[in-house]
């Protein structure tokens, strides 16, 4: 009996460690999706090769860790009072009657009101030195611009579903190929050609939202060599997924041989092409264009590209001249002291009769026989019928 009994403690103990394996086993695998997730997971934002995506990302740190001031204790607390005040414990306080109390009050409230109010300083603060229209004043940390150095413009255009990088000063164009030299400051000029979207690089600044017949700003410098990535940040259609393109940060001898070869390529960037190049396509490879037309990208914001096709601005300084809404002041507000006074400020006669409005009864004498029939008029109108009772609106219904 003795041996039975050994040998089904054997057992037992064999069991036991092979259901610690399986369990060990499954909490790998139910671990694998979740650190294929965190792999995959890109880091841009938070290794930034740029002084904007720079400040960018210790704004972030900083209201994580003003956030965990709050976070933290409140779960430590969590904890210790629940081992603190546990139903074991003889030792702890019991006061069912505790309602209120002056101190606890106040850390409760003025705790989470000062880092509100710390963070509300730090996003006016970032908000107006982070704005995209904002000229640099510093292309990294000690390092302010020098005034010599001109900022290399970029035209930027979201066509269906790709990029558009015109250089208006070197006369060059790439589609899905963004190059910029180190240390240079950049101002983008953006826009769009047929519905909004939003560029973004998140190693270079934050997201620029575009749209069709406006243009928007962003200045931004690149601090290192190296290839990145930027893409669409708003859905737009089919290809949105594939609406990605390639940054490329290089020396400034570098940049000058990418123009060189571009300018090499031979192929121009006229209306014709560039109607082609409009057309939704996905997935499009990098494009160089050796010569842009230099009306290109003022045609784009226009939207008057197409031969015979009337810019906008052209139909607002028609519209102004002929007195039409933007003179008039419909979608501008008129100028001062021509505001129009509301219907509740005029007096009557100010009103006048508009088209289908009743002109208001002359006032009745009273002590007439009409003056006595108006009263009766009045006094039926104010009547008020009997409530139909429930069984016959339903029968009626």
């Amino acid at each position: 009996m003795s041996n039975v009994g050994a040998q089904l403690r054997r057992d037992r103990r064999r069991s036991m460690r092979e259901d610690t394996k399986l369990s060990t086993a499954r909490r790998i695998l139910t671990l694998l999706p979740l650190t294929a997730i965190l792999a995959a997971c890109d880091r841009s934002v938070l290794d930034p090769a740029g002084d904007i995506a720079l400040q960018q990302r210790d704004i972030i740190y900083i209201s994580t860790a003003l956030m965990l001031l709050i976070i933290v204790p409140v779960i430590a607390l969590i904890i210790v009072f629940a081992w603190r005040y546990r139903h074991t414990n003889k030792d702890a306080t019991y006061d069912p009657d505790f309602d209120h109390s002056t101190s606890l009050e106040l850390v409760i409230w003025s705790a989470p009101l000062l880092i509100i109010i710390c963070l509300g300083a730090l996003t006016w603060w970032s908000t107006h030195l982070l704005d995209p229209f904002r000229p640099l004043d510093r292309v990294a940390a000690g390092r302010p611009v020098d005034p010599k150095v001109k900022p290399l413009v970029v035209q930027v255009v979201s066509l269906d579903w790709k990029w558009l990088f015109i250089y208006p000063e070197q006369g060059v164009a790439s589609v899905n190929e963004l190059v910029m030299p180190v240390d240079r400051p950049v101002r983008f000029e953006l826009t769009s050609t047929n519905m909004m979207n939003t560029f973004y690089a998140p190693t270079l600044a934050g997201m620029i939202y575009v749209m069709p017949g406006m243009k928007s700003q962003l200045h931004a410098v690149i601090n290192r060599e190296g290839a990145f990535r930027g893409m669409s940040a708003n859905y737009s259609g089919e290809g949105f997924s594939h609406m990605r393109f390639k940054l490329y940060g290089v020396k400034d001898g570098g940049f000058d041989a990418w123009v060189g070869r571009v300018k090499g390529s031979g192929q121009a960037l006229d209306t014709t092409r560039y109607l082609a190049l409009e057309r939704p396509s996905e997935r499009v490879p990098a494009m160089y264009f050796a010569s842009v037309d230099a009306t290109l990208f003022d045609r784009i914001y226009n939207r008057c590209v197409r031969p015979g096709t009337p810019c906008m601005t052209d139909l607002m300084r028609r519209d102004m001249k002929a007195g039409g809404p933007m003179h008039s002041g419909h979608g501008n507000p008129p100028p001062d002291g021509d505001k129009p006074k509301g219907a509740l400020f005029k007096t009557d006669e100010e009103k006048g009769v508009a088209p289908g409005r009743a002109t208001p009864p002359s006032p009745v004498p009273s002590g007439t026989p009409a003056a006595e029939q108006h009263q009766g008029h009045q006094k039926t109108s104010s009547l008020q019928l009997p409530a139909v009772p429930r069984a016959h609106r339903a029968s009626a219904a």
